[in-house]
């Protein structure tokens, strides 16, 4: 009877612990449940070897982020700082038209000139900590008013420094400090499917934000040549991609997976004005050339060619004995020109320009139009039955003599 009232009473003592820690242990896992966000942050170490059960979570957490981030992100990440918003006030005279029997001249003034401000907004990259920008020309030109917005919401009034307005490039200037400028790669090797990331502002004044957004799609083409446009503008091995280019993305970075840059965007393709994959972007290695010369000088400097052609056309293709229209012909030369000194001469026909096959002046044009102050300039000349080379230094054209 005695041993059996012993063995009750220890079979009672166990059930109780049982129970005394089964409530324990519920409440302990119902309270680690609910801490705050921050706790497992700051108490990480703890946690670790403490709680196993917390433990996994937060492994499970950092794997999360790990699978988040990837390439593009970290390139996005190291260029946004480098990506500005550049807001542009321009004015426009516009012609109103007024009821004529409103008007005591019976309508020989129906349409009055007034002017309006007109609002609008592209991208922009800084180039070096000076606070120099680079943007598209046409996203500027005409303007009275420039304000630069910082990814950080700074804000500055923005100073043209100079421009090119047929290859499409301008420069801007800030007072500002702790600037994060951009880092620059190469356009010359650029390979076709690789990714390209679209950085840029699109519609940033209508939703009241600087940071820009981000497109990613690849390198579709290189080298695409266009003829010169209504406004001037000659756009010649062009960088075309898929990443959605859109209105305010113009003198935004097209950049490379590695976050370098390679491109600046410049215009779409599109019926409707939206975007259907057919982007475009000026090469950075001739931004980067065109900017370090403005800088310089302020502008960049204009090529004293000393010589002019115009396009074959069969009467004088037949006169000259030519098989086909293809090149243009020289029909004036400065005899005291680098180009005339080199063995240049009138009527001959001009094939090829460095890189470039000539079959029109329009052609001629795409070819001379990133030629620098310093160049070497080669010309294949057709000159009777004869093909051959000359070859001179490109120099600056001296409008003061």
């Amino acid at each position: 009877m005695k041993t059996t009232n012993i063995i009750m009473t220890v079979l009672i003592v166990i059930i109780i612990n049982l129970i005394f820690y089964q409530v324990f242990s519920d409440r302990t896992d119902k309270s680690l449940n609910n801490v705050p966000a921050d706790f497992y942050t700051n108490n990480r170490e703890e946690m670790i070897t403490t709680y196993p059960v917390q433990q996994e979570r937060l492994r499970d957490s950092d794997e999360y982020q790990l699978t988040r981030t990837n390439a593009v992100t970290k390139a996005v990440k190291m260029t946004e700082p480098t990506v500005v918003s550049v807001n542009v006030i321009k004015t426009q005279i516009v012609r109103r038209y007024t009821n004529p029997f409103d008007n005591p001249f019976f309508g020989f003034f129906d349409y009055r000139p007034y002017r309006r401000e007109v609002q609008s907004i592209g991208s922009g990259i800084i180039f070096n900590p000076e606070g120099y920008i680079v943007t598209n020309s046409h996203v500027v030109e005409g303007a009275t008013q420039i304000k630069v917005i910082l990814q950080d919401q700074r804000q500055y009034e923005a100073q043209i420094v100079g421009m090119d307005s047929v290859l499409d490039i301008a420069i801007l200037k800030i007072e500002a400090e702790g600037l994060t400028s951009a880092r620059f790669g190469s356009s010359s090797d650029l390979l076709l499917g690789e990714t390209a990331i679209a950085i840029g502002n699109p519609y940033a004044f209508l939703i009241k934000d600087s940071k820009p957004s981000v497109s990613v799609g690849v390198i579709s083409a290189t080298n695409r040549n266009f003829s010169q446009d209504t406004g001037g503008k000659i756009y010649q091995g062009m960088i075309q991609t898929d990443a959605a280019i859109n209105p305010g993305n113009s003198g935004g970075p097209l950049i490379n997976i590695l976050g370098e840059i390679i491109g600046i965007n410049t215009f779409i393709f599109s019926e409707s004005g939206g975007n259907i994959g057919l982007g475009f972007a000026i090469p950075i290695d001739r931004v980067k050339r065109i900017t370090n010369e403005i800088i310089k000088y302020g502008r960049r400097r204009e090529i004293w060619f000393g010589f002019g052609v115009q396009d074959l056309n069969p009467m004088i293709a037949s006169y000259l004995g030519l098989s086909d229209l293809n090149g243009v012909i020289v029909s004036i030369l400065d005899n005291n020109s680098p180009a005339a000194a080199a063995g240049l001469q009138r009527g001959d026909i001009i094939r090829r320009i460095d890189n470039f096959n000539i079959r029109n002046m329009n052609d001629t044009e795409i070819a001379i139009s990133e030629i620098a102050v310093g160049d070497k300039i080669e010309l294949e000349v057709l000159r009777g039955n004869r093909t051959f080379m000359i070859s001179f230094d490109a120099v600056e054209l001296d409008r003061s003599s």
